[in-house]
């Protein structure tokens, strides 16, 4: 079984928290999928997918799937969109049940546990964030190179100046 619910009902307190702890503790959670924002008629906020088993199979006891499947998303101007290999993406890292690329961790009860039964899933994934620095790294090289040349200083800075991505002229 699947329900679809609002991400705040991965972490908010109070009867929630204690319907996860329980639901957790009867290892009835199979998987968490967690949806980008604005694929729903209506709403923008974040959706999530929870599956559940009354009876998992052995290899699935006390574990929970996390998957984040926010980038699978294809935006749109008034709604965001799953297209079919989106979902074939999302469904095959769901069978597979393992640990994957950066959007896909099996995390045991006991880790859960610890964190007070919070399925939000920046807390089980850490998404890994590529920062390209050369155009800073040039961008210092060039300044320290003009900052050499004191007599010519005032020209090159708004040359410097005119080379960032940060001059809008």
């Amino acid at each position: 079984m699947a329900i679809v619910l609002p991400h705040g009902a991965l972490f908010r307190k109070g009867a929630e928290g204690r319907i996860r702890k329980e639901l957790l503790e009867q290892d009835m959670l199979e998987a968490v999928i967690g949806l980008g924002a604005n694929i729903f008629y209506g709403t923008t906020l974040a959706a999530c997918v929870l599956v559940f088993r009354t009876a998992k199979p052995a290899g699935k006891k006390n574990k929970v799937l996390f998957i984040d499947a926010s980038g699978q998303v294809r935006v749109g101007r008034a709604q965001n969109f799953l297209e079919k290999e989106n979902v074939d993406t999302i469904y095959s890292w769901y069978a597979k049940y393992d640990d994957g690329n950066n959007h896909v961790r099996v995390v045991s009860l006991e880790e859960i546990r610890q964190k007070d039964y919070t399925l939000n899933i920046p807390l089980y994934i850490e998404k890994e964030v590529e920062d390209d620095l050369s155009p800073s790294k040039k961008r210092s090289a060039n300044w320290k190179r003009q900052r050499r040349r004191p007599g010519r200083r005032k020209i090159n800075l708004k040359t410097c100046l005119k080379s960032s991505i940060y001059y809008d002229r």
